[in-house]
């Protein structure tokens, strides 16, 4: 992955989006893993530490925007029919309440300008934030916040919101969108190799990525106008949306380099990418 120079001492951090695909990629020694940690010990080479990791996971939807504000934000274990490995997972990083105050008032919410709810009890860090930190991060060490979304709000506002999320990486915070480009667990084949997929897959994947190559966001969140590919390769769009935040906070000028091209289970993209 090459980038343009950045002193390691400047604070203004990249922004992430990460296929974060099956769980078990958390332990599995595959590919995915193994880039999701070469990325970690790159991002440690080339910039100074995240003061704070701002995850949008597709595991979170409330009514509104919330995020979390707990000292110690507990690893959930939102799936089931998996060993007990992947259960016996966690990820101790602290919580940041006072940063996660902070955020909540310099990011309002789209259409009623309210600030950012805290949550100080509910939620931790599900598995779409945790899986894919834990190999990037293993100490754990760095406080993470995760930001929610409210799912029944249009692409643009969650596009917009990601906007808002970009003067937080001049004050070190490491915006991490979790999700996959294409995901539709209804018609996986856990029997492809990582290199299949359907037709609609591969479509939807080309398109997405010819928007972010060409920086255009607001055309990633107009995929709704792709008609039957896009209902295919997002029967819901839950994680669909945390690459507009991700394409948000990057915006349109920055380029991005892609990774973890490829496929799970056929209809699942890996695609990941970084900016900055």
């Amino acid at each position: 992955m090459n980038h343009n120079d950045t002193s390691p001492t400047t604070p203004r951090q990249p922004v992430l989006f990460v296929g974060h695909g099956s769980p078990m990629n958390a332990i599995e020694d595959n590919a995915w893993r193994r880039q999701w940690q070469a990325l970690g010990h790159e991002l440690r080479a080339r910039h100074s530490p995240p003061s704070l990791i701002l995850c949008i996971s597709a595991h979170w939807l409330t009514s509104g925007w919330a995020l979390t504000a707990m000292e110690q934000p507990r690893t959930i274990h939102d799936f089931g029919g998996f060993p007990q490995a992947l259960f016996d997972q966690r990820y101790p990083a602290p919580g940041a309440p006072a940063l996660a105050r902070s955020i909540s008032e310099q990011v309002r919410q789209p259409g009623s300008g309210a600030p950012l709810a805290l949550d100080e009890v509910e939620w931790g860090l599900d598995h779409g934030a945790w899986s894919v930190l834990k190999p990037m991060f293993p100490e754990a060490d760095i406080p993470v916040i995760q930001l929610s979304m409210d799912y029944r709000r249009p692409a643009s506002e969650h596009l917009a919101l990601g906007r808002q999320l970009a003067p937080l990486r001049e004050q070190g915070v490491l915006i991490v969108g979790s999700g996959n480009v294409v995901h539709n667990l209804r018609t996986m084949r856990r029997d492809a190799a990582d290199n299949q997929a359907y037709d609609w897959a591969i479509e939807f994947d080309r398109v997405t990525a010819e928007h972010i190559a060409a920086g255009r966001t607001d055309a990633l969140a107009d995929f709704q106008q792709m008609g039957a590919v896009a209902q295919m390769a997002h029967p819901t769009w839950e994680h669909y949306l945390p690459l507009l935040y991700a394409a948000g906070a990057a915006g349109e000028t920055e380029s991005a380099t892609f990774f973890n091209e490829g496929f799970q289970g056929a209809s699942i993209s890996m695609r990941s990418m970084v900016w900055g």
